[in-house]
């Protein structure tokens, strides 16, 4: 078997053939099935990323192997199998149609291609797909607006380990984050203004974003910065009360300190002090998926009806919103 893999052994003719572009679509991933087989295969790809888990790894896979793959698969099989659709895993069903509709607006100027980095379909299938159509450049637009090592970091390794093996590797555009582009700040502000116009505004605001640990940000990812900011932008293009504004971080596992302060903890307190009508919106998600449908749809919602709190809105992700599809084909066709 060759070693490195081409469109044609005739380069000559390929190089005849107009510059093809592709464009290639990235998000997490998700697990083939809600069961546990299919998420013992999902979280053993994930979870050995070390751009996840920054410890020696011969210590990581005796904890990974030893213990949560035994243990985790089964319950996280039950929490996916409360948000799967007839379409099947909703983040896989909105990427597509996100894909669908940029490849719509693009009016046949670039080929668009849709991968995960861990599950199907897979960032190496989406780029052979690009392969096998001819393309000399690629648009890569990872779907997480915030950059984060984690994510971004993480899909630009696997886009490299795959191009590693192609003989004519073509031109590469990365988009390594998007959070401050003005028509996506747009997007978000309108969706917190379309929930206000609907029902009305709460005593506050709550933007959650996926955690990440504080060691991530003590050692220079730039992750939590960007979040910041992204409540503030938001929130000033929405005319919200930057006082009515509150960022939190969910998601976390493990014993380490992570980034702060906490979503459930954070949601717990404020009953407390009287804030008992809250709308929560988690803009580190392009589409929503298992941490916004289950962890902040249900869990998160019990925690602060527990503590007191009455009126709690989850804000969905932009998903395959007009305005949201015209500011990612924006952020496109800069690089076309």
């Amino acid at each position: 078997m060759a070693k490195y893999t081409a469109l044609t052994e005739n380069a000559h003719e390929t190089a005849k053939q107009a510059p093809q572009v592709g464009v290639l679509l990235t998000n997490l991933g998700t697990p083939d099935a809600p069961d546990a087989p299919s998420l013992r295969r999902y979280l053993a790809e994930f979870l050995s990323d070390p751009r996840i888990i920054e410890i020696p790894k011969v210590l990581w896979l005796i904890i990974l192997h030893g213990i949560i793959l035994r243990v985790r698969p089964k319950k996280s099989a039950a929490l996916y199998a409360s948000v799967w659709t007839d379409d099947g895993s909703p983040l896989l069903a909105i990427a597509q149609k996100q894909r669908q509709k940029i490849a719509a607006k693009l009016e046949g100027r670039a080929q668009v291609a849709l991968g995960m980095r861990y599950g199907n379909p897979s960032i190496a299938n989406a780029l052979n797909e690009l392969q096998q159509a001819g393309v000399r450049k690629i648009i890569v637009l990872p779907l997480y607006p915030q950059y984060a090592a984690a994510t971004v970091g993480s899909t630009f390794d696997a886009i490299a380990k795959s191009l590693n093996s192609w003989r004519w590797v073509p031109e590469i555009s990365f988009i390594s984050g998007y959070s401050e582009d003005e028509r996506y700040i747009d997007a978000l502000a309108a969706s917190l203004g379309d929930h206000q116009a609907e029902h009305g505004a709460p005593q506050k605001w709550v933007f959650s974003y996926h955690g990440t640990p504080k060691f991530c940000l003590e050692k220079g990812d730039p992750y939590y910065c960007f979040c910041i900011k992204s409540t503030r932008q938001a929130a000033f293009r929405a005319g919200l009360n930057p006082d009515d504004c509150i960022t939190t971080f969910q998601s976390r596992f493990g014993k380490a300190e992570w980034l702060k302060p906490y979503t459930d903890k954070t949601l717990e307190a404020l009953p407390k002090e009287g804030i008992k009508n809250i709308a929560i919106v988690s803009p580190a998600f392009s589409a929503d998926c298992l941490e916004t449908l289950e962890e902040l749809e249900v869990e998160n919602r019990e925690i602060f009806k527990h503590a007191g709190g009455e009126s709690y809105r989850y804000i969905a992700a932009l998903n395959d919103r007009d305005d949201h599809i015209d500011a990612l084909v924006s952020i496109i066709e800069k690089r076309l």
